[in-house]
């Protein structure tokens, strides 16, 4: 099965060589033999004008002046001198089709007579035989037919030539199909060398080994090769993320469990004790509500990534959206002294008002989280090239470089413990992304450091009018 591609290539060059051969000799054969032809035909035909010009002015110098009588007493020594001007063996033939030469076949085949019997009727034929040809004219004085004359040319050097052709054509040809045989055996095996090294990267992939190389090739097949490696790579990281997914899903999810079970068994244990069941039922109600976010958040991003959800977009007015979140923030804001700022400015955007509502939640409620004590927040938005673009900035711990491409992955946090102790589960930005782009959006890290971290978001905008925004 790998070596069919090179057998039907095989197969296709042969028969397209030997048919471009074949018809090629075909048709330089069929010239040579119609000019061979036309070349014979005009020189017989001029012989055959001569021939009627000789016998006019032969009958001319005659006292009796009659051709028929001229033939039957004087037709054999006509037909010698006219052999000798026009050079071919010549028969006589009167009005009845008798011979009036004595140089004549013995026994006319069939052809013959047929060919005399159309000269009779006044018109010139000619029948082949062999390498021969016998030519015959009508002999006439005026309008008047007396008689035929038949010129006899010989075939043989048109035959030997036409034949020595075809050998040099059968030689010639075999050697042109040899050579552009191997020339281009050579020149498409490439192909089906490169066609088999493809067939086995996918079969490759397919089996689950996704280790795949891109082939140096400047056309069409290097850019499948290329195509198929992408898709290698992107298969691969995928399975590595679903990996790292379900790893994080576990470890989170068993995290607030243990907990959970500690406590549990600890009253099992001192079922009398006051204390220890208020700590208890503190924590696991703590550990129970944060279970339960990271169930939400986690079926969330799943029907994300599984299902295309119909969106109802509309325009809103950007701050009839965002002032709404931070009023539902603001108890969380004072409990952690952190200072909010607004700078927002009409400005319209397409989009579904609850998938916005629930981006900018996810972004506020990291700004909360990871802030410093009595930080600060500043929310503003603007329009810009056509979007509707809304910056949420803090005063928190910032995200060291090395990992700010990771911060939108699920269940990814920077720091792990302070994560914990607010409640975060990694999945609000993850969360915000995916939410962005269903709304032709985006969510993207601005500015980091140890002043703060800013996210911008950006929306297909509006004018104030409803259409789209230039």
């Amino acid at each position: 099965m790998t070596n069919s591609i090179r057998i039907k290539f095989s197969v296709f060059l042969a028969v397209l060589l030997l048919l471009t051969v074949f018809v090629l000799s075909l048709l330089v054969l069929e010239g040579i033999k119609r000019n061979q032809q036309s070349s014979y035909e005009q020189y017989l035909a001029q012989q055959a004008v001569t021939a009627n010009i000789f016998f006019i002015q032969t009958i001319l110098a005659e006292p009796s002046k009659v051709p028929e009588a001229f033939l039957a007493s004087e037709g054999e020594q006509f037909a010698e001198r006219l052999a000798l001007i026009s050079g071919q063996s010549v028969v006589l033939y009167d009005r009845e089709g008798a011979v009036v030469s004595s140089r004549s076949p013995a026994r006319l085949s069939d052809g013959l007579k047929e060919t005399l019997t159309f000269a009779l009727d006044n018109k010139t034929a000619y029948w082949a035989e062999h390498d021969s040809l016998y030519y015959m004219t009508p002999l006439r004085v005026g309008n008047d037919q007396v008689g035929v004359v038949q010129f006899y040319y010989s075939l043989s050097e048109n035959l030997a030539f036409y034949n020595q052709i075809r050998q040099l054509f059968i030689w010639i040809g075999g050697g042109v199909f040899m050579l552009s045989f191997v020339l281009a055996y050579v020149y498409f095996n490439s192909f089906a060398n490169t066609i088999i090294r493809l067939n086995r990267m996918v079969n490759s992939v397919r089996e689950g080994r996704y280790e795949t190389t891109v082939l140096k090739r400047k056309d069409e097949m290097g850019t499948l090769s290329e195509g198929i490696h992408a898709m290698s790579e992107q298969i691969k990281g995928h399975i590595e993320q679903q990996k790292q997914f379900i790893g994080n899903v576990t470890h989170e999810f068993k995290t607030p469990l243990t907990s959970v079970k500690a406590y549990l068994d600890l009253l099992d244990m001192y079922p009398d004790d006051p204390k220890l069941l208020e700590t208890a039922k503190a924590t696991i109600r703590s550990e129970t509500e944060r279970l339960y976010e990271m169930v939400d958040k986690v079926l969330q991003l799943s029907a994300l990534e599984k299902y295309d959800f119909e969106f109802s977009k509309e325009r809103l007015d950007i701050r009839q959206v965002v002032v709404p979140v931070l009023d539902g923030l603001k108890g969380k804001m004072d409990k952690f002294g952190i200072q909010l700022e607004q700078h927002l400015t009409e400005v319209y955007a397409e989009a579904d008002k609850d998938i916005l509502t629930i981006i900018l939640a996810n972004l506020l409620d990291n700004a909360i989280k990871y802030n410093k004590p009595r930080g600060r927040i500043v929310v503003k938005n603007y329009l810009k090239d056509g979007r509707a673009v809304i910056e949420v900035a803090d005063t928190g711990i910032g995200i060291p470089d090395e990992v700010a491409r990771q911060i939108f992955e699920p269940f990814y946090t920077v720091d792990k413990n302070r994560s914990r102790q607010s409640g975060g589960v990694g999945l609000g930005l993850a969360l915000a992304k995916k939410y962005a782009e269903s709304q032709e959006g985006s969510v993207e890290l601005v500015q980091t450091g140890t002043e703060g971290t800013t996210f911008r978001v950006s929306l297909p905008a509006c004018d104030s009018s409803g259409t789209g925004g230039r």
